[in-house]
């Protein structure tokens, strides 16, 4: 029997690697995904995105009930929370989409190849070989590594009961009555959030000088009230000194920009420091490929140094790690190695979302940023407390804001913390890739009531035109 030579061989199942596959599959490849785990999905589906908004939303119906009064829900206050049930929710909601995935394997009829997949060299003859452990090869003309990140750890810890990534938070026993966040980027500010909402007492240290600090400032400003307000304790800009293990939990001693060295203790700690490429064991030294600090470099078609050999989702230098962003780099890839059209990603118009309540999306440039880059801009803000939707679902926090182009009115940043914010920045993606102006977005009808009627009227705002301010 011949050996099989796929067009494409993909090296990871998450976001990126799966896309990759079934994308290149529909444009008529052969190919195959080698995935280490015994279920496909990655990081997002398994231990990341997915699970963590499971328990988000379980979050805002706890919210939802304690406030139950205001709605005129008697006895809804009184509600308990059945740790078992919500841990069981957020296991079918993944297990219901491992299997979607195996069945969209059989479906576009991708082999799925079980073992950690390490590349052997250059092509030889114009064909690739990935070694697989266990002994089996695969060979393929062209090969893509979305191999994924790993949590980072904080030197001298090691993830136990006590000491958490985001593996260890989703799969704790109960609800802990206190935990110390270490760090305040996407991850730390949602988990914040979650056991804030299940009743926990949550404090954040953050080293830089804000929460979520890649979002535009207005917004870390805005978060950290909302944060204040909900309980939450915050020390941005703080110098974390220790972390030690007390009889009864953990402790964490730290300085913030005072210089007063401060103490606090809980049962748990979740390290939220960022994430790390695995790349290490994949192969690249015997390729052209020299990696960054771990990370890969490719060109606007995903494709490395050597050739033949792509790279797509966290592994990638200069892109943010965001499952999104991997699902675009995959179908990229794999329309290129196909010679089927595709656009190359613009790193300006790649959304980012972080789902705490309140919600935060972005996409574009921060008011800073184009200030920095010497654009000569105009601002418009629009506050929830005046979107009638807001008043409905009783979620008036946060606000709306565009960044605009003063001369031709180009959008070039649209900010928004608020309800279901994640669900609206959609339509500010569509205007930056339209390179849509001001005046084509204030002729856009929007639906009334609705959230994203705050969207309009922070671009009418714009030109200080908003009809409900």
């Amino acid at each position: 029997m011949a050996e099989t030579i796929y067009d494409v061989a993909v090296i990871g199942s998450g976001p990126g690697g799966y896309t990759a596959a079934i994308r290149a599959a529909q444009l008529g490849q052969k190919a195959c995904i080698i995935e280490k785990n015994e279920r496909l999905g990655g990081t997002c589906l398994l231990v990341g995105c997915i699970p963590t908004k499971a328990l988000l939303f379980n979050a805002e119906i706890y919210d939802h009930l304690k406030a139950g009064k205001e709605f005129g829900i008697e006895g809804a206050e009184g509600a308990k929370l059945n740790w078992a049930t919500i841990q069981s929710r957020k296991d079918k909601i993944v297990l219901k989409h491992t299997k979607g995935l195996d069945f969209l394997m059989r479906k576009h009829k991708i082999d799925v190849v079980k073992g950690y997949g390490r590349l052997t060299g250059p092509r030889k003859d114009g064909v690739l070989t990935v070694e697989v452990q266990g002994g089996s090869a695969i060979k393929a003309k062209n090969v893509i590594l979305a191999t994924g990140s790993e949590a980072k750890m904080l030197p001298g810890l090691e993830p136990d009961d006590r000491v958490l990534t985001n593996i260890e938070i989703l799969s704790i026993k109960a609800i802990p009555k206190s935990l110390i966040v270490v760090g305040a980027g996407a991850v730390g500010v949602e988990f914040a959030s979650i056991y804030k909402s299940f009743d926990c007492d949550v404090t954040i240290i953050e080293m830089l000088p804000r929460l979520v600090p890649l979002e535009d400032e207005e917004i870390s400003k805005e978060l950290a009230r909302s944060y204040n307000k909900r309980g939450i304790k915050s020390f941005v800009g703080t110098k974390l000194d220790k972390i030690e293990k007390t009889k009864t939990g953990i402790a964490a001693t730290f300085t913030p920009p005072d210089g007063k060295q401060q103490k606090v203790e809980a049962e748990k700690i979740l390290i939220a420091v960022g994430r790390a490429p695995q790349t290490a064991s994949v192969g690249l030294e015997k390729t052209k490929i020299k990696p960054d600090r771990g990370f890969v470099h490719t060109d606007g078609w995903m494709e490395t140094e050597e050739p033949g050999v792509y790279a797509v989702g966290d592994i990638i230098a200069g892109f943010p790690q965001l499952a999104h962003v991997a699902f675009m780099q995959g179908m990229v890839a794999a329309a290129h190695i196909a010679g089927k059209p595709a656009r190359p990603l613009h790193r300006n118009r790649i959304p980012n979302c972080t789902y705490c309540d309140p919600q935060i999306s972005s996409v574009g440039l921060t008011e800073a940023a184009a200030r920095q880059a010497g654009r000569d801009i105009k601002i418009g803000k629009f506050p929830f407390t005046a979107n009638s939707k807001a008043s409905i679902v009783g979620s008036h926090e946060g606000f709306v804001k565009v960044v605009a182009d003063a001369k031709y009115g180009e959008v070039l940043g649209v900010h928004i913390i608020g309800p279901q914010a994640t669900e609206m920045i959609a339509e500010a993606v569509v205007a930056l890739e339209m390179e849509a102006t001001i005046d084509d977005l204030m002729f856009t009808i929007h639906p009334h009531p609705t959230l994203s009627e705050a969207v309009f009227d922070g671009i009418e705002n714009v030109y200080g035109l908003s009809i409900n301010i």
